[in-house]
C-alpha cells in the first residue's frame, strides 16, 4: 500500500463536475445574497447596564458627542426607543429612520405628539413584511403619521433593529437587539456617535424597495437631499 499523505492540491472540482469555471462563477453570484458591512474607530468605549429607563439615564452620560460608542446591557422596561427618547432630551431630531420588527401603538403616538411641538422632523419606518397583518391597528396610525410628517413606510422581509438620526447638534446609530416596543426581557443595545456611519445606514435604507405600494414620500437621502 502506498504510504503517501493523501492530497487534494491538484483536485480541479469544476472539471470533476463538468462545469466550466465561468459558469461555476455565474452559478455561485445568484445563489448568493449581499452584505454591506462598515469600520470606523469611536475615540471612547463606554460600557453601562440598566435595570430600567431611569436607571439608564443615571448610566448614560449626556452631551454625547461625535465618536462616542455606548454598550448597553439592559433588563425590564428598556427598549430601543428608550435610546431614542435619550437622544431627544438632548436635542431637536431633524430625521430619524426607524427600523424594526414590530412597534407599540403609543411609540406612534409619542412621535405624533413630538412632531406637533416641533421636536421631530421627518421619520421613516422600515417594518417587517407582517406588520400590516398582525399590527394593522399600529400600521393605520403610522400611515396616518407619515402623511403628517412626510415621512415614508416601507415594509421588506426585515428583522433588523436600527435607528439612524440625524440632530441639530449630532447624530447618531442606535443598533438594538430590542423592537420599539418594550419587552421584559434583557437586551443589547450600541449608540454610536458617528456623522459619517449613519449616512451610510441612510444611503442603505433609501436603496430599499418596498413591498407595499401606500409607501408615502420618495426615499430620503440625507442632508445632502435638502
Amino acid at each position: 500500500m502506498d504510504d503517501q499523505p493523501f492530497s487534494l492540491d491538484d483536485f480541479d472540482l469544476n472539471a470533476a463536475l463538468g462545469i466550466a469555471p465561468e459558469e461555476q462563477k455565474t452559478a455561485q453570484t445568484e445563489q448568493q445574497g449581499s452584505i454591506k458591512v462598515s469600520h470606523r474607530m469611536g475615540t471612547r468605549q463606554m460600557w453601562r447596564k440598566a435595570a430600567s429607563e431611569a436607571a439608564l439615564e443615571q448610566a448614560m452620560n449626556w452631551h454625547w458627542q461625535e465618536g462616542d460608542c455606548y454598550h448597553c446591557f439592559s433588563f425590564g422596561d428598556v427598549d430601543s426607543f428608550s435610546f431614542f427618547k435619550m437622544v431627544l432630551r438632548q436635542q431637536h431630531i431633524e430625521y430619524a429612520a426607524l427600523s424594526t420588527w414590530c412597534m407599540a401603538g403609543e411609540d406612534v403616538m409619542d412621535l405624533r405628539k413630538w412632531h406637533e411641538k416641533g421636536l421631530v422632523g421627518r421619520v421613516d419606518f422600515f417594518v417587517g413584511e407582517i406588520f400590516k397583518s398582525g399590527y394593522p391597528d399600529v400600521y393605520a396610525a403610522v400611515l396616518e403619521f407619515i402623511d403628517e410628517c412626510g415621512g415614508r413606510l416601507v415594509t421588506f422581509r426585515n428583522h433588523s433593529k436600527v435607528m439612524a438620526i440625524e440632530g441639530e447638534k449630532f447624530d447618531c446609530l442606535i443598533e438594538s437587539s430590542a423592537n420599539i416596543n418594550t419587552n421584559p426581557r434583557s437586551e443589547n443595545t450600541v449608540v454610536t456617535v458617528d456623522r459619517d456611519l449613519v449616512a451610510e445606514y441612510i444611503q442603505l435604507f433609501s436603496e430599499i424597495v418596498p413591498f407595499n405600494k401606500d409607501s408615502g414620500a420618495a426615499p430620503y437621502r440625507g442632508r445632502a437631499s435638502r
